[in-house]
């Protein structure tokens, strides 16, 4: 199977086990830390484009688990999340590290959003190695192991 074709399996796989679990996945801090993933995944190579900046908001409020948040709201939560991010991407890194190891205290929302990540990283097809690197990182602030996400 080719390497597309793995990456796009794997996101389905994510997002249906996603859909799944979405009755309890309502938590502030499941919605913050899904937020800051999206836009540690976006910015994961240091910059952000603006196109791909629009891609990953549409992702967002399109996306069914993250339905049981208002989209105005996790567009605001995504954005500020990238401004750290973008404004001083080292700096930026560890705050929204910081937001994302809030949702360890649930295992099952800690490992929705490593699966959030992973579904962003994957929805164009190029989960690459900055993507992966980052949702790793993402892994150990939430004390889970990457290799449970074969990253």
């Amino acid at each position: 199977m080719a390497l597309w074709d793995r990456i796009k399996d794997s996101a389905s796989q994510m997002q249906t086990q996603l859909v799944a679990k979405k009755n309890d996945l309502k938590s502030g801090a499941f919605r913050d830390a899904s937020m800051a993933m999206c836009a540690l995944v976006a910015a994961a190579d240091g910059t952000v484009d603006p196109a791909e900046r629009q891609r990953v908001a549409q992702l967002i409020a399109t996306n069914e688990v993250l339905g049981n948040f208002p989209a105005d709201d996790l567009r605001r939560r995504f954005e500020a999340n990238l401004d750290k991010l973008t404004a001083d991407f080292a700096f930026g890194k560890v705050s929204v590290l910081q937001e994302i190891a809030k949702a360890k205290k649930k295992p099952a929302e800690a490992r929705a959003v490593v699966q959030i990540g992973i579904v962003i990283g994957g929805a164009d097809g190029d989960f690459d190695k900055t993507e992966q690197a980052v949702v790793r990182e993402a892994c150990f602030a939430l004390d889970l192991p990457p290799h449970e996400f074969d990253l």
